[in-house]
């Protein structure tokens, strides 16, 4: 069952052979998904406009923006739709709005904030220390991921992801998916000066989730690392 899931994810890519088998684990962790409609796209709406002054555009870090489009470009064959991706900056703290959604024909940005796993930041200082990709770790991984379907979990609407990269390749077995939590809100930085943790997964606000969600939908790309100066 698990196993035909990623096959419709990931349409057939070869590079499910880059990773342990570990199906039977992920399968306690993951609420069986509702019936959705298949490959449809979700339909993509610009940000609505603002008044004037218009506030500036957010900056991506430059290097990270063209790692992810290098990313794109070679995981191309296996996403289907080009014209939005996320991008989440983890060297920025968690009180930073550091989740990009970049429009690459349109040439929009907004940011947004979202929580890392607790096994990337074990004393909660607010900051990602190291990524992994081992089952158990509850901490968040790097590299590209397909966006996938769209269920009703634990966290109640959540969409699925894809590891695409030896980096992330146990992101299906871990359920490492995009989500909603409490501990995610915003209003969390003005008491404690961060967020709170996900075990792994992008953990947004509601009122994020919802947006990022009509923005992305499956079929498209989320880049995720920390680069160092």
């Amino acid at each position: 069952m698990f196993v035909n899931r990623r096959q419709v994810i990931r349409g057939g890519a070869a590079a499910a052979s880059l990773c342990l088998a570990g199906a039977a684990a992920a399968q306690d962790l993951l609420s069986p998904p509702s019936p959705l409609p298949p490959a449809n796209p979700v339909p993509v709406v610009d940000p609505a406009p603002v008044a004037n002054p218009t506030p500036p555009t957010p900056a991506v870090n430059p290097a990270l923006l063209e790692r992810a489009k290098a990313a794109l470009q070679y995981h191309g064959n296996s996403i289907a739709y080009k014209d939005v991706i996320g991008i989440a900056d983890f060297a920025k703290a968690s009180r930073d709005a550091r989740f990009y959604l970049v429009s690459l024909d349109k040439g929009w940005v907004t940011e947004h904030h979202v929580a890392h796993g607790r096994g990337s930041d074990p004393e909660h200082s607010g900051w990602l220390e190291r990524f992994s990709n081992e089952i158990g770790s509850e901490a968040s991984c790097s590299g590209a991921f397909l966006t996938g379907n769209l269920y009703d979990g634990k966290h109640g609407l959540s969409m699925r992801l894809d590891g695409l990269e030896p980096s992330n390749c146990n992101a299906l077995d871990r359920a490492i998916v995009v989500h909603a939590a409490w501990y995610a809100e915003p209003k969390l930085i003005d008491t404690y000066g961060k967020l709170g943790r996900s075990e792994g997964c992008f953990a947004f606000s509601e009122d994020n989730l919802r947006y990022i969600l009509a923005q992305l939908g499956p079929g498209r790309m989320i880049y995720a690392d920390k680069l160092t100066a």
